[in-house]
């Protein structure tokens, strides 16, 4: 497909500030087009009546995957993550955490369908190695800056710095955070907006509205809590963060203050929902008030009126609100499902005010609403703007693999632990040698335990029969595509019998999809996009137990596209730490712990604070 050709892209060094050797390549600048290609007949500019048009030569209906606005802009960011020992959290609790540019929730990066994204991330942390994650963007030809340490990358080692410079060529809503171990429950996370085209018409963007789990207690030792059999459940969040505000969960006078939004009478509102939690899924509702969808995740659909929306960890709605009640104050609530199938809260009633101009900005809404019963269900109905049809001829093979997910309970030192398994193995990615360092060595010897799949087969659709064999669901997010959603369903699929359950004419397409629990789910993406792409569960705690694989796309093809030699100085420098590091070797793969490691004589590797 020609989202190989269209890759204009600026690639920089992945350069630690260490001198390191051998010497990357010369940085690689390609020059934007010097032709505009339109994405359909001149409509004008983008504005309140006419939001389907962008920039007069594209529009909604533009295939994104193969034309691009040229890139009018490079977006510039410098991130600063430090660690604060003694943090005043937002309900009013001090506690350790991980900043970006000391704030919560990370500064939010904007740009232009087309532009370049370049952000300059300093690690000014002491003993944290981190890297950051693109969440959506599809990295088109330019897989060595999705941010996966242990995949894409070795993580930035303390007083180092990378630069990750990368395409948009998706618009919408999206978010960032630290792919080192549940790093980003810490706080190294933010919101991402791309803007662009939409599909219906509002007068207002009321910008990205991050929602998310929270706890008092550092995401570190969480995880070593939530992974041991003898504890149970994984740990309840402490309270749920609409915009990084809400109260003390056991009342205002402990501290915090609700988050409060403005809409203007008579306006509509497009708002970016966001669910960036750890581990708690919920139902998203506004007293008195529907919610237009015109996103799931980065994919434009066809307008859909919900009163209500789930949000799995990871998903985003782009939605449309309209100010057409009296003028006062509405609550926007959070239900969490009741029996802690997708998490839970100490936060009974999370919500945050929406507030009509005019209204009181100091009194508390009076109406609750009507309860919602929440489950932990994924959303339905929605039908892509940019349809993709797959043949279902081509579901049949070799083409059609099977991707069986189960929990066992091993001993591993200090009691039984929970471990997420994928075709029987716990993924455990190696910080140090990274797979697209293993493609540049032309080396295939990588440990099993990486839980890599070779994709070799180009512009091809491949299909994944996701079997979950446990009662819980899971939120499966696949990077460096937007998948199809061919089928979910109860019990155990088999190709040869319900093949006509499938939806092979322009499903549901989206980057996180809720896999529910004792169930299968049939996804397919064609594979347009050479490079090593991470499939895990977005539950911080399942990820970290073990439950992802690894898709290595177009191997032979990855070299000639991006420059993987400035790899090396980053991964050396990071290896220079790692041997006088005396929190490694890790805990956890980036991604779970390491078989065998005596937990309890030493503080966890790979988020340490205090």
């Amino acid at each position: 497909m020609l989202g190989l050709t269209k890759v204009s892209a600026v690639l920089l060094a992945t350069a630690a500030l260490v001198v390191a050797s051998p010497a990357p390549s010369p940085v690689i600048h390609l020059l934007p087009r010097q032709t505009i290609i339109p994405g359909g007949k001149p409509c004008g500019q983008n504005n309140a009546t006419n939001r389907r048009c962008w920039k007069n030569n594209w529009n909604i209906s533009t295939d994104y995957d193969n034309i691009n606005p040229p890139a009018f802009n490079n977006r510039v960011y410098d991130f600063h993550i430090t660690n604060v020992t003694n943090w005043l959290g937002p309900d009013g609790v001090r506690k350790p955490a991980m900043l970006i540019n000391n704030q919560f929730p990370g500064p939010t990066i904007e740009a232009d369908w087309g532009d370049y994204i370049i952000v300059n991330v300093y690690n000014d942390m002491q003993d944290n190695g981190t890297s950051i994650h693109w969440h959506g963007i599809r990295q088109y030809g330019e897989s060595n800056q999705d941010g996966a340490n242990g995949v894409t990358e070795c993580p930035i080692p303390p007083g180092s710095m990378k630069t990750y410079d990368f395409h948009v060529t998706q618009y919408g809503t999206s978010w960032y955070h630290s792919h080192y171990s549940n790093q980003y429950g810490n706080g190294v996370v933010g919101p991402l907006i791309v803007h662009g085209p939409a599909a219906a018409n509002y007068d207002i963007d009321l910008g990205p509205y991050m929602i998310n789990d929270y706890y008092h207690e550092t995401a570190d030792r969480l995880h070593l809590r939530a992974e041991l059999v003898s504890n149970g459940p994984p740990p309840d969040s402490d309270n749920i963060l609409f915009r990084g505000k809400n109260i003390h969960p056991l009342g205002a006078s402990r501290g915090g203050s609700y988050d409060r939004l403005t809409l203007t009478p008579g306006k509509k509102h497009l708002l970016r929902l966001i669910n960036a939690s750890v581990d708690n899924s919920f139902v998203i509702s506004l007293v008195g008030h529907n919610f237009t969808v015109i996103t799931n995740d980065l994919v434009p659909v066809n307008p859909v009126v919900r009163s209500s929306l789930f949000m799995a960890v990871g998903q985003r709605y782009d939605v449309i609100i309209e100010a057409n009640q009296a003028v006062g104050n509405y609550w926007l609530n959070a239900t969490l499902e009741a029996n802690n199938n997708c998490g839970r809260s100490r936060n009974l009633f999370p919500a945050a005010i929406i507030s009509y101009q005019g209204a009181s900005t100091t009194a508390l809404p009076t109406n609750r609403g009507t309860p919602r019963v929440a489950t932990c269900n994924g959303e339905t109905g929605f039908s892509p703007i940019l349809t993709r049809t797959v043949p279902s001829t081509a579901f049949a093979g070799s083409a059609v693999g099977t991707l069986p997910v189960t929990l066992e309970f091993p001993n591993h030192g200090r009691g039984q632990v929970f471990e997420w398994r994928v075709k029987n193995t716990p993924i455990n990615v190696e910080w140090d040698h990274p797979i697209l360092e293993y493609v540049l060595e032309n080396n295939s010897s990588w440990p099993g335990a990486t839980n890599l799949i070779d994709v070799p087969q180009a512009d091809q659709w491949v299909f994944w029969v996701i079997q979950n064999d446990f009662a819980l669901p899971h939120p499966i997010h696949l990077h460096g595509h937007d998948f199809l959603t061919l089928g979910i369903g109860s019990g155990t699929f088999n190709i040869n019998t319900m093949k006509s359950q499938l939806t092979f004419n322009n499903p549901i397409r989206r980057d996180v999809v809720q896999m529910p629990g004792n169930s299968w789910l049939v996804i397919g993406y064609k594979t347009d996009n050479p490079g090593v792409w991470l499939m895990h569960c977005h539950i911080g705690w399942h990820v970290a137990m073990g439950l992802g694989v690894q898709f290595l796309e177009r191997k032979d093809e990855i070299k000639r596209m991006m420059p993987l030699d400035q790899l090396v100085p980053n991964c050396d420098a990071w290896r220079r730490y790692a041997k006088t590091s005396p929190y490694l070797p890790k805990l956890d793969s980036g991604l779970r712990r390491r078989e065998g490691e005596e937990v309890e004589k030493r503080e966890p590797a790979w988020r340490r604070i205090a």
